[in-house]
């Protein structure tokens, strides 16, 4: 069963990397292919990055309300670019070359992750108390980040509402292609121990009973859950629900507890729901509506709905 839907799913992503690819092409091919091709790469690994992470980090966390974003990445991020702003002027920010911001954003958000795992998580049974943490450490971040807004110039506030939403239309080749490498070696490490994350998933004193060093694969999960995260945010900027709507899908269609099959699922599902959702914004509505916009609304949605709901755990 868990096998025919995988490649359900694989057949419906086909058919909106088609519908991204073709929709309102006219012209030379030979543009259009390099063009909307990045722009698809962007988007599938953006896809994949986000929800991967999402679906270890509730595996960890035993919570299908969780996602990493709870930790304070978004929060950090947008501190990150605001300051950026405040001190060295809308200008400079826009001088900054796009491979060096790139590292350094994620190289910082990573360290900080890193750092609260470290501080914060001496045992696996203290994972409740890293994500008390985090929402505190969001909440801080984005205090700054209000504060920042309210001193900075009134001419280069627009520079930072640009920064702070996802970017789906604005992607740059190379952090692409960097982006597309480190969230295929993260995948594959996922992949290659999906059997340890289903021992996991039943518990940390079943886990220890079984063989499985708990803590040290939880701290090893956690720090490539942080580069996935840093990764995908620094790539296309904040997008808080994407996450917790693709895992919360991914368990309601696959109908499997195995990661082996939870992993691609959620994978193929989060990059046809944003491949076929930019589709329709870009080339039916014309950027009318941004995509982000509705991912945000639609995942809202369905954390209220596990929130309520006796089946959240």
């Amino acid at each position: 069963m868990a096998r025919s839907r995988l490649l359900a799913l694989g057949a419906l992503l086909t058919l909106a990397m088609l519908a991204f690819m073709t929709t309102g092409a006219r012209g030379n091919w030979d543009f259009i292919i390099p063009f909307r091709g990045i722009k698809l790469v962007a988007l599938i690994t953006f896809a994949v990055s986000v929800s991967a992470s999402t679906v270890v980090f509730q595996t960890l966390t035993a919570n299908r309300i969780l996602t990493p974003s709870i930790m304070g990445f978004d929060a950090l991020y947008l501190m990150i670019q605001t300051a950026l702003v405040f001190f060295i002027g809308g200008v400079g920010y826009a001088g900054i070359a796009a491979i060096p911001k790139f590292f350094a954003e994620t190289a910082v958000m990573t360290f900080a992750a890193l750092a609260l795992f470290g501080l914060v998580l001496r045992g696996a049974q203290d994972l409740g108390r890293m994500v008390l943490t985090g929402l505190i450490l969001g909440v801080f971040f984005r205090s700054i980040t209000s504060l920042i807004n309210r001193i900075i110039d009134p001419s280069e506030f627009s520079v930072v509402q640009q920064a702070s939403f996802a970017r789906f239309n604005a992607v740059h080749t190379e952090l692409t292609w960097i982006c597309f490498a480190i969230t295929a070696l993260c995948f594959a490490y996922f992949m290659a121990i999906h059997r340890r994350l289903d021992v996991m998933a039943l518990g940390r004193d079943t886990a220890l009973g079984l063989g499985v060093d708990y803590a040290a694969h939880t701290r090893r999960l956690l720090a490539v859950i942080a580069i996935l995260v840093s990764t995908s945010t620094a790539l296309i900027g904040p997008v808080s629900f994407f996450g917790l709507l693709v895992a919360a899908l991914t368990h309601r269609v696959i109908g499997s507890w195995r990661h082996l099959h939870l992993l691609p699922a959620a994978a193929m599902l989060g990059a046809a729901l944003l491949v076929a959702g930019q589709t329709l914004f870009e080339r039916v509505l014309s950027l009318q509506t941004s995509v982000s916009v509705v991912i945000e609304a639609l995942g809202g949605l369905v954390f209220l709905i596990l929130l309520f709901s006796r089946k959240s755990r």
